[in-house]
């Protein structure tokens, strides 16, 4: 019997013992944006074999024009998911194909084949995955507000009566992590009012995509149902922490974690300060998919926020526990990268800093000296005087450093006549190009009769 005959058989017996009826047939856009078919279970092998099919066109942003033959998403096996708020319902996450062959558009496809990069230099990369959020109320307006009319506190950061609050809501996810085995082991409030974060163990770094995937799915789908809306948006409030998704990074090797040197001031390996300066090198066009939308920049920032700090990177940096710097380190053996934001495609995201750390441990990259200092305390002027590069101001600046970053072009692979890089920034462009065009209520403010 093969592994996956094997697999298949354990999924067949779980959907008859926990009585699943249909099956979310799942994929991403570039956007992270899921888009799904509803199988019923009683197809599940056809499923199997044939994969789902979508005009692609109509799905989000995959790569197809109308024109095109319809994609297939196939599902991995290893990614099947009880619905655990809907009993007869699960879920897999699919890779997409066309006529049979991998999709070159498909983010999933793409994480997939620098893997497989890492894999063939005897690489295993490890990823854990904060996801911040906020539960709001969204008025008739469209104007948007903290959902929780108490939480009102300047510093409301781990503040326990919010969390009573909103107990029911945070343990239901809790209990949901924990019954699909990802072991939640604590959900706190977090810096911003309405804000929140519920941390699971880390995986293999296509797991915790998936994982990821899902989770954002299940926030909205249950805050829908508690008449609230979630939202993983970088920066929903002006005034107000955004909304992060740190990437907590590994590296393995024969089932050990070649990021670890106990001798090392840090507690890190001659290959994890490496990888930082592959990090450090690309940050500016890695930034375009760890933080993929304009509103992203808007967390990107100096200043500060009602609590007294953005807790979000502007530096190319590292440091000890320091989250002033763009990379923590937060204990031996691992590497936090604070620039990832909750509007990323975590499939990208992920490939990207998998492919910009290889380099810099392909070509010896220096991480140059940890940083102790608070960051916050300096001006933009006093840190690019002493040297610092900052992360791109915009989605424009930093989607022209992607263009020309020749290494994350080489990782991404090609599509059916462009690099996806091309098609990546072209799509962004727009994306810029479309806010740019709108004139804000700031604008008629500072300039209505100012002339």
């Amino acid at each position: 019997m093969s592994a996956d005959t094997a697999t298949l058989d354990a999924i067949r017996a779980t959907m008859k013992e926990r009585g699943v009826e249909f099956i979310f047939a799942q994929f991403v856009d570039l956007y992270g944006r899921p888009s799904a078919k509803l199988i019923p279970a009683a197809h599940l092998d056809g499923l199997v074999a044939d994969g789902a099919g979508f005009a692609g066109f109509a799905a989000g942003e995959i790569g197809q024009l109308p024109s095109d033959p319809d994609i297939a998403a196939m599902p991995d096996l290893g990614s099947f998911t009880l619905v655990p708020w809907q009993e007869n319902l699960a879920r897999f996450a699919c890779d997409v194909t066309v006529e049979g062959e991998a999709w070159p558009y498909c983010p999933r496809t793409i994480l997939r084949n620098v893997l497989a990069q890492a894999a063939e230099q005897g690489y295993e990369f490890k990823i854990g995955i904060e996801l911040e959020y906020f539960l709001v109320q969204l008025n008739a307006d469209g104007t948007i507000e903290v959902a929780d009319k108490l939480d009102t506190l300047e510093k409301p950061c781990y503040d326990m009566a919010g969390l009573t609050r909103q107990y029911d809501f945070l343990t239901t996810v809790s209990r949901y992590c924990n019954e699909l085995g990802w072991g939640n082991y604590a959900n706190d409030h977090e810096d911003a009012n309405g804000q929140f974060e519920q941390n699971f163990e880390y995986a293999d770094a296509l797991t915790s995509c998936d994982r990821a995937i899902f989770f954002r799915y299940m926030v909205h789908t249950l805050a829908e149902q508690h008449g609230r809306v979630a939202t993983f948006m970088p920066k929903p409030f002006t005034n107000l922490t955004g909304n992060g998704c740190h990437f907590h990074l590994s590296l393995w090797k024969d089932g050990g974690n070649v990021f670890l040197d106990e001798s090392d001031g840090l507690g890190l390996s001659t290959v994890a300060y490496s990888f930082i300066g592959g990090l450090k090198s690309h940050a500016r066009a890695s930034s375009a998919l760890t933080a993929p939308t304009v509103n992203s920049y808007k967390r990107l920032k100096p200043g500060s926020t009602s609590s007294g700090a953005t807790w979000s990177p502007v530096w190319i940096s590292y440091g000890y526990n320091n989250r002033t710097q763009m990379l923590r380190i937060p204990a031996p053996r691992r590497i936090e990268d604070r620039t990832v934001d909750g509007s990323c495609n975590p499939y990208l995201a992920a490939a990207a800093v998998l492919a910009t750390g290889l380099d810099g441990i392909a070509n010896s990259l220096e991480a140059g000296e940890p940083n102790a200092e608070n960051l916050y305390d300096f001006s933009y002027d006093e840190l690019t005087a002493r040297g610092y590069r900052s992360l791109p101001a915009n989605l424009l600046d930093a989607v022209g450093e992607l263009e020309h970053d020749d290494v994350l072009r080489a990782a991404f692979g090609r599509g059916r006549d462009e690099d996806y890089v091309d098609y990546y920034v072209r799509v962004k462009r727009d994306e810029w190009f479309r806010y740019h065009e709108q004139v804000s209520a700031w604008e008629v403010r500072e300039y209505l009769t100012r002339f």
